[in-house]
């Protein structure tokens, strides 16, 4: 099992199917080469400070060492993102929803050019827009 380094991966993975976890969000994209199950992991400015947020990368590091690899599918990226919750929950607890993350079929997303927005049916009206009362 390789990991992702490169931006490109990463953003390559984001247009994926995702799964949702309390403490993570679980992203995969299956590549058409023969490589190996390579993997990243990410967690935003939003999640608190730098030895926080380094705090959950190592959580969801430790997550992925003690999981079984044959249930991640062969010649697949996959990228988790941390989230604030990664560093309350029992980790026990996030090694089964990882786990389950795995089994579940993942969710595929929307995103890229000519595809629906994710929420939303449009721009939304500023206050000069609005008409008066």
């Amino acid at each position: 099992m390789d990991r992702l380094r490169q931006r490109a991966d990463f953003l390559a993975v984001a247009n994926g199917a995702r799964v949702n976890s309390p403490a993570f969000i679980l992203q995969s994209r299956h590549r058409d080469d023969s490589g190996p199950i390579r993997i990243g992991f990410t967690v935003t400015k939003k999640n608190g400070n730098a030895p926080e947020r380094n705090r959950i990368r190592r959580r969801l590091r430790e997550l992925v060492k003690r999981l079984d690899p044959v249930s991640m599918q062969p010649h697949h990226d996959y990228v988790l993102v941390g989230r604030r919750d990664a560093l309350s929950r029992p980790f026990a607890t996030m090694l089964d929803d990882l786990r389950i993350a795995f089994t579940k079929p993942a969710r595929h997303t929307a995103k890229g050019p000519g595809k629906a927005p994710g929420k939303g049916h449009g721009p939304r009206p500023g206050p000069a827009s609005r008409k008066p009362d």
